[in-house]
């Protein structure tokens, strides 16, 4: 029986394409730990995010062309994450690897919702995830997470944060009277964003959501300069006013040098709670449309259900509320897209600076030792 050697097993991973890097999972250093004994091999896939949305798809691959070679009579392929830092570490929030903004042109698209259950769709991952409500004007991430009359905790001087569904959150909306309104100018906007990222305690994440009041103000700028950001997801309705609108909001954070990861469409279409069907209503510029206007990615629609306000109303995000839904099966896909973003721009700031991303040194220089 021929023998199998570490550098047969690398060979054949080589032929494994990670279909949103475009390249080998070999050359992507994913491949970790082989071992072999008496034809069986054992190894372990260390992916870019644990939201990958085809990471079965890549485990049987994996197994197909390992098995395929002489010798070998059983695979054993362990399927692990590690999400990468996608920027230089920032010293406001060091322990946090990639931070994604939600974004809309206007009001009432359904932003705090999209970024609630992307949120807690990327936990669900097995992700660690904080959620930060810099919506200073209507902050209602409270609300939505079920949590509005609560009061965080301090420790030496920090906030620390509330925990809902597996996701560490922060809102001004918690440290408000309720019903009190907020009159600032954009002085004290951008103070206060600058607050509840340097002044709570976040701790280690792969990723923090930040839910942006809508426009193009003080609030959305601040974020941009004092954090690297990952990127920014545009949500926008299919309407030509919000559309024009999203783009303004696309051409702000292009003037500030930071990544669009997409653009999510909420309310795509009316989802009859009756048939099932889903029903298109608004004739204006889809968000496939609009993403491919502005050459950035479609990152997925969202239907108009009532069910999504009903179940927000209750504090409880509709994937978890109703996890076996269209949209909640919508938002899980939304979730891997933007997952996905974020692990182009981890490689992409790894060979633009030699090192892995952050400024991290991988494990195992030769290409040959996976």
């Amino acid at each position: 029986m021929p023998k199998v050697t570490e550098q047969h097993v690398l060979d054949a991973l080589r032929k494994v394409i990670d279909p949103d890097l475009h390249r080998d999972i070999v050359s992507l250093k994913f491949v970790k730990d082989v071992k072999i004994s008496d034809g069986a091999v054992a190894f372990i896939v260390e992916l870019t995010t644990p939201a990958c949305p085809v990471k079965e798809q890549l485990q049987q691959q994996c197994r197909d062309v390992v098995m395929a070679l002489d010798g070998v009579q059983e695979v054993n392929v362990e399927m692990t994450a590690r999400v990468r830092k996608s920027m230089s570490a920032a010293d406001i929030i060091p322990d946090v690897r990639n931070v994604i903004a939600v974004a809309s042109g206007k009001g009432g698209v359904g932003k705090s919702t999209v970024a609630v259950n992307l949120a807690v769709a990327l936990s669900q991952t097995g992700a660690r995830v904080g959620l930060m409500d810099a919506d200073v004007y209507g902050p209602t991430v409270p609300l939505l997470m079920g949590c509005g009359d609560e009061k965080p905790l301090t420790e030496s001087g920090k906030l620390i944060p509330l925990e809902r569904h597996g996701i560490k959150l922060m809102s001004l909306g918690f440290l408000l009277e309720k019903g009190q309104a907020v009159l600032w100018r954009g002085p004290l906007v951008a103070g206060t964003v600058k607050q509840l990222l340097a002044d709570v305690l976040w701790g280690e994440l792969d990723y923090l959501v930040v839910d942006l009041p809508p426009g193009t103000g003080d609030a959305p700028m601040t974020l941009a300069q004092l954090v690297p950001l990952t990127g920014v997801v545009i949500v926008a309705t299919p309407h030509d006013v919000a559309a024009n609108i999203a783009g303004k909001s696309v051409a702000l954070f292009t003037r500030l040098n930071t990544p669009i990861l997409g653009v999510v469409e909420n309310m795509s279409g009316f989802l009859c709670p009756h048939c099932g069907e889903e029903t298109r209503i608004f004739a204006g510029l889809s968000g496939e449309e609009l993403a491919r206007q502005y050459e950035v990615p479609f990152l997925g629609s969202i239907p108009l259900d009532p069910a999504i306000s009903a179940s927000g109303d209750r504090g409880i995000p509709s994937v978890l509320a109703l996890p076996d839904s269209l949209q909640a099966e919508r938002f899980r896909r939304i979730a891997g897209a933007v997952a996905a973003e974020v692990s182009k721009a981890a490689l992409m700031d790894k060979e633009l600076t030699g090192t892995a991303a952050g400024g991290e040194e991988r494990p195992g220089t030769d290409p040959e030792s996976g």
